[in-house]
């Protein structure tokens, strides 16, 4: 007992003479993400739990605050000329990328010519570009042809940010995806580790330079105050929430609605809904090959569902997070308006019938992507296998997870019998992008086949989207948000199933969880 008394006082004073101290147990945040994690590149895809991924791992050069106010973030200091054309950007300094080189100006330049080549705010903005350059290591100048009156809400968009990678990883093409995600960001990914449909880890990162400003929203400092997170996927939605329940895992980003009763009543569980405004559900029909090719087809889909029994399945009857909504961009938005939805806000099965018969269905089967670890989708995309059902539509329900949804739907192939193909998708998104026309993706038609999954084409469309980015008055630009909702009506590019909110579920070991869109984990400390 002496002996070994004085080898642990020995070691004591080891371990203080070169500072190291006892050792501490790691913490860990465990959370179950809303999906599977199979593609890394948050610029490839729209998948919102891409987009999670990309903000543990990466950063951007602005940030929205709690009140969608852009600030800076990778900036240190910026610069706009008194006509608006000519901007100049500094970088804080000791940014560095997880594998330890420095962040430099020519790596932003990259990633932005990156995504201003695949997000739609982004094409939007370089339209306008006469030139984007490195002027330094940590200097770069952005010069406009034109005014741009949303530049610095579009570098800050929250729900498709532009993440800056390393030059070699932001020159691979736009239309193949980044494999590696080695960012500047607060957490590293720990791809050795990484359990495909399982687990998923990040680790603190230590070298991570926040800012000195106070946390809000997205923006100011991302102070890292764990370990470790790791995200375990758990498909079975009461397996999920059992766990919660349990304290098995400390959050849930999208618990089911029929269970949230449950959650609520255990003192231990936060319920709080952090995306206010909001999303919209939607079905997204694949206009290359017919029927859906023929607009009259569209049409039919949009007459043949009710908001209320959609409504009634993502959120449940007399939700209060529900609300029906005909708005193109968004109910409760500055640009909300029912301008040309009248005959879409009752449904009508016999007019859907004759419009199916008129767009020339022959009575192939319709095949519907149904993600089933998905429970909102899900019960989406359930809900529209009826309603076709409902106006005489053969469907093939194809189950898979979202994860291999968001893979296929890239998938130009025509639908049938072996092919990876489809005809609709459905998903939701956030309104804080659907309600402009410069950031809702799904609006843009430009027939050249790069714009999102089901590739809608209506030049007319376009040039209605382009009338609003040129608008300067706001009679003009309400005139322009009309004519593009009248259009959308004539063309329906996606069906809208209805607005509604998602809360989170945590525990109340959690605390600090930024007021942000998204579930986010810097600033968080698990007590």
């Amino acid at each position: 007992m002496a002996i070994n008394r004085a080898l642990s006082t020995a070691a004591v004073a080891a371990f203080l003479a070169f500072g190291i101290g006892p050792a501490t147990a790691e913490t860990t945040i465990k959370l179950i993400p809303q999906a599977d994690l199979k593609i890394f590149d948050p610029i490839w895809t729209t998948a919102a739990i891409s987009i999670n991924h990309g903000y543990m791992v990466y950063d951007t050069l602005f940030a929205m605050d709690s009140k969608l106010q852009p600030k800076p973030q990778m900036v240190e200091s910026f610069t706009s000329s008194p006509d608006g054309l000519k901007h100049t950007f500094t970088l804080r300094s000791g940014l560095k990328f997880h594998d330890g080189s420095p962040v430099t100006a020519k790596d932003v330049v990259v990633s932005l010519n990156r995504w201003g080549k695949r997000i739609v705010d982004g094409k939007a903005m370089f339209e306008r570009t006469a030139s984007l350059v490195a002027t330094g290591d940590r200097t770069l100048e952005l010069t406009l042809k034109d005014p741009f009156g949303p530049l610095f809400d579009v570098l800050a968009n929250p729900v498709q940010p532009a993440v800056i990678m390393r030059e070699k990883d932001a020159l691979t093409d736009p239309n193949q995806q980044v494999m590696e995600s080695i960012g500047s960001g607060p957490f590293v990914f720990l791809k050795d580790e990484w359990k495909p449909g399982d687990k998923v880890f990040y680790r603190k990162n230590a070298d991570y330079a926040a800012r000195s400003d106070a946390s809000d929203g997205f923006a100011g400092a991302k102070v890292v105050k764990v370990d470790r997170v790791e995200w375990d996927y758990i498909p079975d939605p009461n397996t999920a929430t059992q766990a919660l329940l349990k304290g098995e895992v400390d959050a849930y980003e999208i618990p089911p609605v029929d269970l949230l009763p449950l959650l609520k009543k255990d003192p231990n569980i936060v319920v709080r809904v952090l995306n206010k405004p909001g999303v919209h559900g939607m079905i997204r029909p694949n206009a290359l090959y017919p029927p859906f090719k023929d607009t009259r087809a569209r049409q039919a889909l949009a007459l043949a569902i009710d908001q209320k029994q959609y409504l009634a399945a993502m959120v449940g009857n007399d939700s209060e997070y529900g609300r029906e909504c005909y708005a193109v961009f968004q109910c409760g938005s500055p640009n909300e308006t029912t301008v040309g939805s009248e005959p879409y806000q009752k449904r009508n099965i016999e007019r859907a019938k004759q419009l199916m018969k008129e767009a020339g269905y022959d009575g192939r089967p319709i095949v519907v992507m149904d993600p089933t670890d998905q429970q909102i989708i899900h019960n989406i995309a359930i809900m529209t296998a009826q309603s076709l059902k409902d106006i005489g539509v053969n469907v093939d329900l194809q189950a898979m997870d979202w994860a291999s949804l968001t893979s296929r739907r890239a998938n130009k192939d025509k639908p049938g019998s072996g092919s990876q193909g489809w005809d609709i998708f459905t998903t939701w998104s956030s309104s804080i992008i659907m309600q402009s026309p410069i950031t809702n993706f799904a609006m843009v038609a430009t027939c050249d086949g790069n714009n999102w999954y089901g590739w809608a084409c209506d030049d007319e469309l376009e040039k209605r989207r382009k009338d609003y980015v040129s608008a300067q008055k706001p009679e003009e630009r309400k005139k322009a948000i009309e004519g593009l909702q009248v259009r959308y009506y004539e063309i329906m590019p996606f069906v809208i199933t209805g607005q509604f909110q998602s809360p989170v579920a945590y525990r109340k070991n959690l605390v600090g969880i930024p007021d942000a869109l998204l579930l986010e984990l810097w600033n968080v400390e698990k007590k």
